[in-house]
C-alpha cells in the first residue's frame, strides 16, 4: 500500500508540476501574440500615414513631392512586408505552441 500512495502521491506532483509549466507557457505564448500584435497595428498605423501623404503629395502635383512619394511607396513596400513576417512568426509560434501544448497532453495521458 505504501508504494501505491508514494506513486500516487508522486503522479499528483507531476500532473501539479506538468499543469503550472502549460500555464507559464500560455502566459508566455499570449505575452508574445500580444506583442507580436502590437508591433503589426504599429506599421500598419505608419503605412496608415505614409498612404496619407502619398495622397497628399500627389495631389499638390508638384515635382518634389512627386519624388517624395517614391521614397514614401518603397517605405510602404518594405513595411508590408513587415507585417507579412510578423504574421508568419506568429502562425508558426502558435503552430509550434499548440504541437507542443498537445505533446504535453499526450505523454501525461501516456504516463497514467
Amino acid at each position: 500500500m505504501e508504494d501505491n500512495t508514494s506513486n500516487l502521491k508522486r503522479h499528483g506532483q507531476q500532473n501539479a508540476t506538468t499543469e503550472e509549466s502549460v500555464s507559464e507557457g500560455n502566459s508566455e505564448m499570449w505575452n508574445n501574440f500580444s506583442n507580436r500584435f502590437k508591433q503589426v497595428q504599429s506599421v500598419l498605423d505608419r503605412n496608415r500615414l505614409l498612404i496619407q501623404q502619398v495622397n497628399e503629395n500627389h495631389q499638390s502635383r508638384t515635382n518634389d513631392n512627386m519624388v517624395q512619394n517614391v521614397g514614401l511607396i518603397q517605405e510602404l513596400n518594405a513595411n508590408i512586408s513587415k507585417v507579412v513576417s510578423l504574421y508568419s512568426d506568429l502562425s508558426t509560434n502558435f503552430s509550434t505552441i499548440f504541437h507542443q501544448e498537445n505533446d504535453a497532453i499526450g505523454d501525461e495521458t501516456n504516463n497514467h
